[in-house]
C-alpha cells in the first residue's frame, strides 16, 4: 500500500489511495505488481458518518474514472447525499499503471496480446474486491456500473457476488451468450436508425457531408498530427451519436468544416476538433481490447464490427447521405492512427485468440440474491436494448426501468436516472447491508 493522499474541494472530501495489485490474479504469486489508483469522496459535512459505500464502474473498456466535479456529473451530486463514492481508474487507465504506445510498443505480438488479456472485467473484478478487503474492511459495495460499467457488474455477481449489497446499472446488462458478431448485427441496425434520426433533425447536412466527403476522397487531407484524415476514419464520429447531445454535437462540428465561403478547403478548426474525437490518445485501451469483452471460449473474434459493416451497403463512401458509424473497432484504425499503430500486432493478435475464460456464470447469475435494478434505454445504440432484456430474465433479483426518455449517457444528462434507481432499489429493500 502506498501513501495516501487527502485533500478538501467544492464541499467534498477527498482521499487518494493507491494499492498494488498483481498483473495476473491466476498467479499472484510469481506476478509482477501494477498500481490500482481510487478517489474515495464523501460530502465533507457527512465524512464522519457511517454511509454505505457506492463503487462507481467507468463505462469503455479503457475508461478512466470520472474526476470529482460534481456540478457536471448529475448522479454524483444525487449519490453524495447518502454514499461515500469510490471512483475507481481500471486497471490500465488514468493513474492504474495506464497503458500506452511506449509500454506495449516493448513486446512481441503474443506478449501484447496475453498482457492487454489481463485487463479483462474478471481482472477488474478482482481488484476491486482486493480494494474492498485492503482499504474498507470488507465493507460491502454498492456500484453504479454504467454501459461497460454494466458489463463489469455482471461478472462481479458472477464471480464475487459476496462483496456486493446492490447493484444499480445504466445502459450496461450485456448480453450473457451473444457473440460479438451477433452484437454488432443488431448495433448496425439502431445506428443506421441514428443516422436516421441525425438527417431528420438536420436535414441539410447531407449536402455538407458530401462536400467533406468529396474533399477526403479528392484529395490527401492531414490532421494536425499529421495522421491521414480519411472518409473512414472521418466517418467514426458517428461513435457520438448515441449520446444525449450527440447529434447536435456532430451538426455543429461539420458547420464549421470549410474555411469561410471556400468550400473545397477544409477548416483548421475542423480538422482540430476531428483529429481529438478520433486520435484515441487519451484512452487507447479502449480500441485495443474493445472486441475482446465480446470474447467467448473456443471463438475467435476476428474484426467482427468489419466484418458485419461489410454486409451494409448504406455505409459505402458513396452513399448518399453518408453514414457515420458507431462503437466500431476496424482493423485499419491501427494502420492510420498513430496513438494506435504501436498495437497493431497485438490487436491483430487478440482478433485471432480462443482461449478466452467466461466471464459470466449463468449458474451464480440465474440464483443471484443481490438486489440488481437498471435502466435499459429502447434506442440504446451501444448495448442494443434485445440483449439487455433477455439478461435481466437470466439475472435473478433483477427489476428493470425500460425508458425512451434518455440515451445511452442518460446518467450523466439528468440526476433522474439514479434517483429512479435508487427509488426501486429501496422499494426491493436493497441497500440494508454494509
Amino acid at each position: 500500500m502506498k501513501a495516501n493522499q487527502e485533500y478538501k474541494m467544492k464541499g467534498m472530501l477527498i482521499r487518494n489511495n493507491e494499492l498494488d495489485v498483481p498483473l495476473d490474479w491466476q498467479s499472484p504469486g510469481s506476478s509482477p505488481n501494477i498500481t490500482l489508483f481510487s478517489r474515495e469522496v464523501v460530502d465533507v459535512n457527512r465524512a464522519d458518518d457511517e454511509l454505505p459505500l457506492l463503487l462507481f464502474l467507468q463505462g469503455g473498456p479503457g475508461g478512466k474514472s470520472p474526476r470529482p466535479m460534481p456540478d457536471s456529473i448529475p448522479w454524483m451530486v444525487e449519490a453524495l447525499k447518502t454514499h461515500r463514492v469510490i471512483l475507481v481508474d481500471q486497471r490500465g487507465t488514468g493513474r492504474s499503471s495506464r497503458i500506452d504506445s511506449k509500454l506495449i510498443a516493448t513486446l512481441s505480438a503474443t506478449d501484447g496480446r496475453d498482457y492487454l488479456l489481463k485487463f479483462r472485467a474478471d481482472s477488474i473484478v478482482a481488484d476491486c474486491e482486493h480494494l474492498r478487503k485492503t482499504i474498507y474492511g470488507g465493507r460491502l459495495f454498492e456500484t453504479l456500473g454504467q454501459s461497460y460499467g454494466g458489463f463489469i457488474t455482471l461478472a462481479y455477481l458472477s464471480h464475487a457476488p459476496e462483496g456486493l449489497a446492490a447493484c444499480y446499472v445504466t445502459g450496461g446488462l450485456a448480453g450473457l451468450d451473444a457473440s460479438a458478431q451477433e452484437v454488432y448485427q443488431l448495433t448496425y441496425q439502431r445506428l443506421l436508425e441514428k443516422n436516421q434520426d441525425y438527417y431528420a433533425r438536420y436535414p441539410e447536412d447531407a449536402k455538407t457531408m458530401a462536400k467533406i466527403a468529396q474533399c477526403l476522397t479528392s484529395e490527401n487531407v492531414l490532421l494536425p498530427d499529421g495522421d491521414p484524415l480519411t472518409l473512414e476514419r472521418f466517418q467514426s464520429i458517428g461513435i457520438l451519436i448515441g449520446m444525449g447531445p450527440g447529434i447536435d454535437q456532430v451538426h455543429w462540428l461539420i458547420d464549421e468544416a470549410f474555411a469561410g465561403s471556400d468550400k473545397t478547403r477544409l477548416s483548421d478548426v475542423f480538422l482540430e476538433q476531428v483529429m481529438n474525437m478520433t486520435s484515441y490518445y487519451e484512452g487507447p485501451l479502449f480500441a485495443v481490447i474493445h472486441e475482446s469483452i465480446y470474447g467467448r471460449p473456443n471463438e475467435s473474434t476476428l474484426w467482427a464490427a468489419q466484418q458485419i459493416r461489410d454486409q451494409y451497403n448504406e455505409f459505402d463512401p458513396e452513399h448518399f447521405p453518408l453514414m457515420l458509424t458507431g462503437e466500431m473497432i476496424y482493423p485499419w484504425m491501427f494502420e492510420q492512427i498513430a496513438s494506435l499503430r504501436p498495437f497493431a500486432e497485438a490487436a491483430n493478435a487478440l482478433a485471432e485468440y480462443q482461449d478466452y475464460t467466461p466471464l459470466y456464470n449463468l449458474d451464480q447469475l440465474a440464483k443471484n440474491t443481490v438486489p440488481v435494478v437498471a435502466a435499459v434505454y429502447h434506442n440504446d445504440m451501444y448495448v442494443p436494448r434485445e440483449l439487455s432484456l433477455k439478461t435481466a430474465s437470466q439475472v435473478a433479483n433483477t427489476h428493470i426501468w425500460l425508458t425512451n426518455s434518455y440515451e445511452h449517457d442518460g446518467v450523466r444528462q439528468s440526476p433522474e436516472v439514479f434517483c429512479k434507481l435508487r427509488e426501486m432499489l429501496l422499494d426491493q429493500g436493497g441497500s440494508l447491508k454494509s
